[in-house]
């Protein structure tokens, strides 16, 4: 008797073992009978929350479906916009399970599945959004009307993610290029636009500089011109002060004045070219003042 208990009580550990399944935390459990999805009266799924739960082994088997909130970072796509100009966007989106038996029913638990359908659901939002926005506006002031309205998109409608029974938490845009065609003519379009600025630029500055320099010779002329003026104004004073002066001086020293001008012609006559040859008479008034002064 007692050689049968061990077994039998083997036989029951090992079944109860079987019997008993364990959700962790940060997951959902769904229950299989015979790989048929078990549901309540109302034909829902049996969604099972962390915890210890049972089951009839061999028969049921427990589908762990993680709750927690995933990344999927597709990658870069091209897109149109409004303008018929081309994107390359790479974005990310947050997403989790929010219905676990729609979940299941509609991807069998593959996650894989489950986002290539999503990607493809994210990329018609986005094409739908950017589809209907120009270069400008995404790039500067809507990208995050663009995130926003694909995230709502994707939560309703017919074409959803809920029908998937997946939520979207969050669509983020990281970076937005252009194509290399589209880059080089645009940045040629960019350039020759500086470039007519620039020689609109440098055409104004010519005309300003010639308007300055004509002002500058303007009264360059005009203050040489007074200048002139004054100067000879000075110069006809200064002359008819010395003309004054030498009236004066010849009325009251008419002899020597005529002594100093002798002088000079002496200077002048003698010293210029020692070879000239003067030929005056003896009693010309030139050589009076060299000639013996009268006893």
């Amino acid at each position: 008797m007692r050689k049968l208990l061990l077994p039998v009580i083997a036989i029951c550990a090992f079944v109860l073992f079987q019997s008993i399944v364990i959700v962790s935390e940060g997951e959902r459990g769904i229950m299989l009978r015979f790989n048929k999805v078990q549901r309540d009266a109302e034909q829902k799924v049996v969604v099972y929350d962390p915890g210890l739960h049972f089951k009839v082994p061999f028969i049921d088997s427990m589908k762990r479906l993680d709750a927690r909130i995933k990344t999927l970072d597709p990658k870069e796509a091209r897109f149109i916009t409004v303008e018929k100009k081309d994107l390359l966007v790479n974005s990310y989106v947050k997403w989790k399970i929010s219905d676990f038996g729609q979940f299941y029913t509609s991807t069998g638990g593959n996650y894989q599945k489950a986002e290539d359908l999503l990607r493809s659901k994210v990329n018609d939002r986005l094409r739908s959004e950017i589809g209907s926005r120009t270069i400008k506006d995404i790039v500067s002031g809507s990208r995050g009307e663009v995130m926003a309205g694909a995230q709502k998109a994707l939560n309703s409608g017919e074409s959803g993610a809920e029908k998937l029974g997946i939520e979207v938490v969050d669509v983020r845009v990281k970076q937005i290029n252009l194509p290399n065609e589209v880059s080089s003519s645009i940045y040629q379009r960019m350039r020759a636009e500086r470039d007519a600025v620039a020689r609109e630029h440098r055409s104004q500055g010519e005309e300003k500089a010639e308007f300055i320099r004509a002002e500058v010779d303007k009264k360059v002329t005009l203050i040489e011109a007074n200048a002139k003026k004054t100067a000879e104004e000075l110069q006809g004073a200064g002359d008819a002060e010395a003309a004054r002066i030498y009236t004066s001086v010849l009325g009251s020293e008419a002899e020597f004045y005529a002594f100093m001008r002798s002088l000079k012609a002496y200077e002048a006559s003698f010293t210029e070219n020692q070879s000239n040859m003067l030929i005056v008479k003896p009693d010309s008034d030139f050589l009076r003042f060299m000639k013996s002064p009268t006893k």
